[in-house]
This record gives C-alpha cells, sequence and structure tokens, in this order.
C-alpha cells in the first residue's frame, strides 16, 4: 500500500531506540524527510540526526529553527526516570521525581508541539503522540501513569481545538514492548525481575502471562511503527483524537 509520504517533513522524538527508531526507519523507508531527535547521534542511511535534549527547555525553540515546518510531528520521548525506577512506591516518590518525570513525559512534549505548531498548522499536518497502557490503568510507578494520561488528554485537546484548522492529532497506546526497557538487566524489567529473584530472561516469560497479554507476547517495535506510520499517513486521513492501543490485549475494558 502507498501510504503518500514521499518527501513529507517528518519530526520524529525518542529517535535513537525502541519504538522512535522503527518508527524513524518506517518513515524513511516510505521516502519521507525524516529528522530523528535524541541525546544519542542517530548513523542511519536516509534519517537526518539532530542531537537535542528535549528536557531542555530551549531545545524546542531550537529544534523549530532547524526543521522549518514539519508536515508531521511523531513525539515520542517519553520513560521511567530513574527515581520513578528505584522507588518502592507513591510514598517514595519526591518532588524532584515527579518533576522529572513531567518534563520528559509530558512537559517537553508541550514545548515541541508548541514550537512545531503554527508550521503543522500551516500544512494541515498530524500529530501523534506516543502514550502507555499506564495511563488507561493503575500500572506502577504512578506518576509515570498520570503523566501519560495527561498526554492522552493533551492529544485529545489538541484534536478539538486545531482540527478546524486541518491538524489531525492521535495517541498510539503501547503495552509491554521488546524496547530497552524490557531488555536491559538495568532497566524497568531488570528491576522487576530483581525483585521477583529471577533472570531477566526467566522474568520476561512470565509477563505476557502476569499481564494477562491475549497474544502471548511482546510487541515489537517495528509492530508499533507501522501502525504510527498508516495514522500519519493520507489513508487515515479522517481518523482524529482517537487512542490506539498497541498493547496485545493488555487492556480488557471496552
Amino acid at each position: 500500500m502507498d501510504l503518500n509520504l514521499q518527501g513529507k517533513n517528518v519530526v520524529v522524538t525518542g529517535a535513537s531506540k525502541g519504538i522512535g527508531l522503527a518508527t524513524a526507519r518506517s518513515f524513511a523507508t516510505e521516502g519521507a524527510n525524516v529528522h530523528a531527535v535524541s541525546r544519542t547521534v542517530i548513523t542511519e542511511d536516509g534519517i537526518e540526526s539532530i542531537p537535542l535534549d528535549l528536557t531542555d527547555h530551549a531545545a524546542a525553540r531550537q529544534l523549530a529553527d532547524r526543521v522549518g515546518e514539519a508536515d508531521i510531528l511523531i513525539n515520542n520521548l517519553g520513560g521511567v526516570v530513574p527515581g520513578s525506577l528505584t522507588a518502592a512506591g507513591f510514598l517514595d516518590l519526591d518532588d524532584d521525581t515527579w518533576q522529572a518525570t513531567y518534563e520528559l513525559n509530558l512537559f517537553a512534549t508541550v514545548r515541541i508541539t508548541r514550537a512545531l505548531l503554527p508550521g503543522l498548522l500551516n500544512r494541515r499536518g498530524v500529530v501523534i503522540n506516543v502514550s502507555s497502557i499506564g495511563a488507561r490503568a493503575a500500572f506502577p510507578p504512578v506518576d509515570y501513569g498520570t503523566a501519560k494520561a495527561a498526554l492522552n488528554n493533551l492529544t485529545k485537546a489538541l484534536a478539538e481545538e486545531f482540527g478546524a484548522g486541518g491538524l489531525r492529532a492521535l495517541t498510539v497506546t503501547p503495552g509491554p514492548t521488546r524496547t530497552a526497557n524490557w531488555s536491559d538487566p538495568q532497566g524497568y524489567a531488570g528491576r522487576l525481575a530483581d525483585q521477583a529473584g529471577l533472570t531477566l530472561e526467566e522474568f520476561i516469560t512470565t509477563v505476557p502471562g502476569a499481564m494477562s497479554i491475549t497474544t502471548g507476547r511482546l510487541t515489537e517495535p517495528e509492530e508499533t511503527a507501522a501502525l504510527i506510520t498508516f495514522l500519519a499517513s493520507d489513508r487515515s486521513g479522517n481518523l482524529t483524537g482517537a487512542d490506539y492501543l498497541a498493547d496485545g490485549g493488555v487492556i480488557k475494558t471496552v
């Protein structure tokens, strides 16, 4: 299927690994001009690497000046911050951890979207925010889940306020995905494995059953990237304000 993305100006944040990198590659394969933003320099054919720390308040303006007008913005930046990763629960999360979580998972996206919005409106563009099933269910850590819930609300608000001007805004909500969060022994899954007295490999085999993943496996980053690419294309031209689950069936509510 031709997604008509040839020559589109696409910005992908958090693009150095996992879903972000898979998404940048997917758009590049479709012939888009891909600007991949991350703290780490990316060396990939067909992808322009823009090394920026988007939690820096000046970075959003720098990004807008660098890329000009965008047709598509994929706000993939996010993750569990170190203080949240090691917290025992709600009472163990201090103000600095909450602030860091919201800077990474919400405020940076607010600033980036605000900086790029004039161009997106001029081009009748698309914003896709990558959320988490933590926005829909009370999975720990609570600071991360609430930040992602706010991101979902932001997406709907953008769709409503700017829809008449031609902007589409959508959320993609991944569940457990085979990224560094689940493969790095020092990451989120590695810590859960330690708590359970298991190796990381042993722990990963328990995840589909423990989280009631209907498909019986974790999602691959390329699968979520394919969904994001399709939703950003003209093939999805009348879709806006909606949240698309990519969780293998974890969320059971209608």
